[in-house]
């Protein structure tokens, strides 16, 4: 991989796939308070209109960033970062969920230390998060 000081305008910088489990939302769910039923009861996620139990959006948010982090080896290189969502992640009770994470540089700036980092987000051939990048320290 392109270390963070030599990227160039279009480099891919981190490529991740992640597994999402029943198991994966529960511990998730155990971490951060967020006890939804809609991310762990097929019932509650369907009475609102869901085809099934939906990952957290900040797991996910989490798991693309985190290719980043990976990347670069120091999280206090991320100065911001921000994304939309779009589709939810749905977790299916046998198979889990895959999510895969791209990430490419959409903007250098060398005289202020700065870069933008596009992120590419998919799940079953979706995107779920829209806008997604971050920002990053070079130095």
């Amino acid at each position: 991989m392109t270390s963070p000081e030599r990227i160039l305008l279009g480099d891919t910088v981190a490529k991740s796939r992640y597994h999402l489990t029943r198991e994966s939302l529960v511990r998730y769910a155990g971490a951060s308070g967020d006890f939804n039923p809609i991310h762990y009861r097929d019932d509650a996620a369907k009475s609102i209109g869901l085809p099934g139990v939906v990952a957290h959006g900040m797991l996910t948010l989490g798991l693309s960033t985190q290719s980043v982090v990976d990347w670069l080896g120091d999280p206090a290189r991320i100065t911001s970062y921000r994304a939309r969502f779009t589709k939810p992640v749905i977790v299916d009770p046998d198979e889990g969920a895959i999510v895969d994470v791209v990430a490419e540089v959409g903007q250098v700036d060398y005289d202020s230390g700065a870069a933008r980092i596009d992120l590419t987000v998919t799940f079953d051939g979706h995107t779920v998060l829209a806008r997604s990048e971050i920002w990053i320290s070079l130095r």
